[in-house]
């Protein structure tokens, strides 16, 4: 396995999903995870990742020197290359001229890191500062024509630093880097697959929970739904599943649900009808973020009041996954432990007094789907898009009621169903309708109408940290519009949503 050392880069996880597609396992931890902790994983190497501090900076995040003595190989990228160089000796220093984007890298000798790269090859800067001399028993290995040490190396300790970023699609080569790095320089083996982490997760559960009973909120959601099989292949009835209808799901959501998980998997499931609670807790509302609150309190009530029905329960399953982890802990502060907010809002109740089952927090959302696969859930709930905790609840701008949701529920199921039956739900990371606040003159049949508008929101994206508006066909988009509008009552004009993020964001709100 391989550590990666978080200094608080934007690529952090992109390092760690680069590694685990070379079937490595790693973890991130922070720059404080003890020496000691360390040595018991005994990894194969030290990844130190990116930051955007400068190492001479008062407060600059720093790891432990000792990792330098464990007589493994370290690769330093940006940052972690300042981190190493400074601790080792060297001096790192302001740029007279900082790099940012494509640069041209001149690589000195096609060994060891670049082994197979080509001698000249575009890599992607990210950087103000710049090594201004090289600890003893170090030597340049390539150059920009910027950067005098865009890589650096001691072969004989076997520490390696880039002053690029490998893990970034626009370094050409960087994938070959990285796996020079794990199985040339580090001698991993490609051992990590799901299959080995089902095996693995279900002992870890069993360990963990041993004879007691467990409980999970079930949303529905990939993230929740995997937590729910892998959870119940290991402890089986000690499961009970907790499913709260909050009246703001699609159409045909809670039905789903229950016949997957109750009728077909045969979990314990509880089903609580709660529509009518968080609907009279939302009239009049209109700010997003109070509906977002108010949700989250109601369903943390609704969900507490059904959980002290089963009687000894001692451990709470969530479907945290590891960027929720990651996040927590970063090179700057910040809690030293998380729960993961169910709908977006401060956790569950502490009165509760649960111990945490977490079996899904070491992975990243495409993994947790792979997971899902090998686990038989069907392809309609891995590839389920992702779906706001508030639900419909913020597709309605302005006061939710049970008018605007029967209209938006029906709009919205039209969508996807023609998005499916185009092939095209597993290529967007989003698709969805909007209701807006707003009405618009129609025509209809010669009369004259004054109804809702619906906009229609689709994006592609790897991670929503960025996303771009899909450009669905235009005969779809013809053909989704005039379907709303025809089978729809109250809605006579449909407008299709052009922004990327940023500047907009995926969700309207």
């Amino acid at each position: 396995m391989i550590l990666i050392i978080d200094f608080g880069s934007q690529y952090n996880q992109l390092i760690a999903r680069r590694v685990r597609e070379q079937q490595v396992y790693c973890r991130i931890e922070p720059p404080d995870f003890p020496l000691s902790a360390i040595r018991a994983m005994a990894p194969e190497g030290i990844i130190l990742s990116g930051g955007p501090a400068s190492i001479y900076a008062k407060g600059a995040p720093r790891a432990d020197r000792g990792i330098f003595d464990l007589g493994i190989p370290v690769l330093g990228i940006c940052y972690g290359l300042q981190f190493m160089v400074d601790a080792l000796g060297g001096r790192v220093v302001g740029s007279a001229k900082r790099e940012y984007g494509f640069a041209e890298l001149f690589i000195k000798k096609q060994k060891g890191l670049f082994a197979g790269v080509e001698k000249k090859t575009p890599c992607w800067m990210s950087h103000g500062d710049s090594i201004g001399e090289l600890p003893r028993g170090f030597s340049v290995t390539a150059s920009t024509a910027n950067t005098k040490v865009a890589a650096a190396e001691d072969a004989r300790r076997r520490f390696y630093g880039l002053q690029f970023h490998p893990e970034v699609v626009h370094t050409r080569e960087g994938g070959k880097m990285l796996a020079n790095f794990l199985f040339g320089l580090c001698r991993c083996a490609r051992a990590w697959s799901m299959k080995s982490f089902v095996s693995r997760a279900v002992e870890d559960i069993r360990m963990q929970v041993g004879q007691e009973k467990v409980i999970l909120g079930l949303s529905g959601g990939v993230d929740s739904s995997v937590a729910a099989v892998l959870l119940h292949r290991a402890i089986g009835r000690q499961l009970t599943c907790v499913f709260v209808d909050n009246g703001v799901l699609r159409e045909g959501e809670a039905k789903r649900v229950i016949d997957m998980f109750k009728k077909h998997l045969h979990i314990n499931l509880r089903f609580v009808r709660a529509g009518k609670i968080f609907l009279r807790r939302l009239k009049g509302v209109t700010a997003p973020e109070r509906k977002r609150k108010i949700i989250g309190r109601t369903f943390i009530e609704v969900f507490d009041a059904e959980a002290r029905k089963i009687k000894g329960v001692k451990f709470l399953a969530q479907g945290t996954l590891y960027p929720d982890l990651i996040e927590s802990r970063s090179a700057f502060g910040g809690p030293s432990a998380v729960i993961k907010s169910h709908h977006n809002v401060g956790g569950l109740p502490k009165t509760m007094k649960l111990k945490l089952v977490e079996p899904l927090r070491h992975l990243f959302k495409d993994e947790v789907r792979l997971l899902g696969k090998e686990l038989g859930l069907a392809d309609d709930v891995v590839w389920r898009q992702p779906f706001p905790g508030p639900g419909l609840a913020i597709r309605i701008i302005g006061e939710v009621t049970a008018p605007r949701l029967s209209v938006l529920k029906r709009a919205d199921s039209i969508l996807l169903e023609e998005i499916r039956g185009a092939n095209l739900y597993g290529k967007l990371w989003q698709s969805f309708t909007i209701l807006l606040p707003l009405k618009s003159v129609g025509i209809m049949g010669d009369q004259r109408t004054y109804e809702n508008i619906v906009a229609i929101r689709a994006v592609t994206s790897d991670d929503a940290m960025t996303a771009d508006w899909a450009r669905l066909p235009h005969d779809l988009l013809a053909r989704v519009s005039n379907r709303i509008i025809n089978e729809v009552r109250g809605i006579n004009r449909v407008v299709y949503d052009i922004s990327s993020k940023p500047p907009g964001t995926i969700e309207w709100e």
